[in-house]
């Protein structure tokens, strides 16, 4: 009787695999993904309950309970440093002053937003640098004094180009010895709401980050139709009384969840394929025009949460010849914290990494593409290219690199390591119209997604990941790629290509 059930089980057994060896790779993606695990995930990572899932919150921790327990469900291996699906970041929060004061010959300013909130106590005439650029401090003292400036730069003075400035800007003025910099940023009320929402409340920064170095406080002002900028700029003397009280700070706790799946091939489970995607977005803030004040992220980024969730239960029960980390990351939204804290922490080695398949979201204008940022730059090009047409979805390369999308998600962080890393994103065609619609706005809701769009949009991520990962050839940068240098770095890249 035993050996009847022994040859009925080895036959099952043998069945079964023949099976498993006779489906394709799509069909094997089609079997694990449906519509209504997507819809499924997407509305509950983007309830109102969850309020906006900024970085640090008890809403965020909730979300990152149901994404381990989705890994523990699909049978994923959790973090083997901590035997839990969890890597701790601990940050430190700060808050800016309550106490406030800025005087501008003898105007109060109100519509005001910390860059750096250095406490100071001054009241002195200030000096107008134009710009704030090199060539505006060439034959002048500021050393102990306030300077006044317009945002951007004479080729481009509109939010992006000031953001993108910041940095420049604030190292002038300290490495000149101001004590205040007071940038004056010309935007209509609408666009200073988000510019205030973005900045004025609390930032982050990892706990073991600290730069004690002093520096200038950095405001920027709303300077509509430059009419500060042009009064201050033909008169001889700006009065200033600026006093600006001292920052709170405290310790948060927030998580990175983290999963494995070992590969299959005796050798290629050596290297591993990164997926990831951030899970936070920006919490509670301005009211839209219907009072919501709740920033809900479907599309930024319960959608690119969710594609990784559908890699991990499609290789679980599937693996691929590389083996698989997943990472979902804390504080994108507050700076790239997660990302930024696991390459310096990594639970594996990084020379184990092979590619970093980011996925991550502002929206889209274009049901019929995928738009992968960074699609060109790795030889995975024709991996992700194949799986999205399988799925009729066309794939292209960024269309709006005047963005810099590729610098400003997680992706950026592995690849300044070395490792290949682009971003999967939905299809649009230009940043603009019905992406900023949605892009950090009250009404990124699940209901206002095309689900339809969104089950094919997945199907070619998972599809496109099992095609890199059960390659043969191991992805890495084109030739000349920004990154190549620090790749031939990290790996033996005689090995890999070999």
């Amino acid at each position: 009787m035993n050996t009847l059930l022994n040859k009925l089980a080895v036959v099952c057994t043998l069945g079964f695999t023949l099976i498993t060896a006779a489906q394709t790779e799509t069909e094997k993606v089609t079997e694990t993904i449906s519509k209504s695990d997507i819809e499924g995930h997407i509305y509950f990572l983007a309830d109102d309950a969850l309020k906006g899932r900024a970085t640090g919150s008890p809403e965020l921790k909730i979300a990152a309970s149901y994404l381990a327990n989705s890994f523990r469900r699909y049978g994923v291996k959790p973090n083997p440093e901590t035997g839990t699906y969890y890597q701790d970041v601990t940050l430190t929060r700060e808050s800016p002053p309550k106490n406030v004061t800025i005087n501008l010959n003898n105007q109060s300013i109100t519509d005001f937003t910390f860059i750096n909130a250095t406490s100071l106590n001054s009241e002195q005439d200030a000096i107008f640098l134009n710009y704030g650029l090199v060539d505006d401090y060439k034959g002048k003292d500021v050393k102990g004094k306030v300077i006044v400036i317009k945002a951007g730069s004479s080729e481009a003075s509109d939010v992006r180009a000031a953001f993108g400035l910041l940095q420049t800007k604030q190292k002038l003025a300290d490495d000149n010895g101001a004590i205040a910099l007071i940038e004056l940023l010309n935007v209509a009320d609408s666009t200073w709401g988000f510019v205030d929402h973005h900045f004025s409340g609390p930032t982050m920064r990892i706990a073991d980050n600290r730069n004690d170095e002093a520096k200038a406080a950095h405001v920027w002002i709303q300077d509509e139709d430059n009419q500060m900028a042009e009064a201050f700029s033909a008169t001889q003397k700006i009065s200033s009384k600026i006093a600006i009280g001292e920052k709170q700070e405290e310790v948060v706790v927030s998580q990175n969840v983290i999963g494995i799946i070992e590969g299959t091939d005796a050798k290629l489970k050596d290297e591993y394929i990164i997926y990831s995607a951030h899970y936070d977005h920006v919490g509670i803030g301005e009211p839209d025009a219907k009072g919501d004040t709740i920033y809900n992220g479907a599309r930024d980024n319960a959608v690119g949460t969710t594609t990784v969730l559908s890699m991990a239960e499609n290789l679980a029960k599937y693996p691929t010849k590389r083996s698989a980390l997943f990472i979902l990351f804390t504080g994108e939204e507050n700076g790239l914290l997660g990302s930024s804290y696991y390459v310096e922490h990594p639970i594996l080695p990084l020379n184990k990494m092979v590619y970093c398949f980011n996925s991550d979201n502002g929206g889209y204008n274009d049901t019929s593409l995928i738009t992968i940022v960074g699609l060109t730059r790795t030889t995975a090009e024709k991996n992700i290219f194949n799986a999205a047409e399988e799925f009729g979805l066309k794939a292209i390369e960024d269309p709006a690199k005047e963005q810099g999308l590729f610098d400003r998600s997680d992706n950026v962080n592995f690849a300044k390591k070395g490792i290949p890393a682009p971003t999967f994103s939905l299809g649009f065609t230009s940043f603009d119209g019905e992406v900023t619609k949605y892009y950090h706005q009250p009404g990124d809701e699940a209901q206002t997604l095309d689900y339809d769009y969104l089950l094919k949009f997945f199907q070619a991520y998972v599809l496109a990941g099992r095609n890199i990962a059960n390659d043969k050839i191991t992805p890495i940068w084109n030739a000349g790629d920004k990154y190549e240098e620090a790749s031939k770095g990290l790996y033996d890249t005689n090995a890999i290509q070999n």
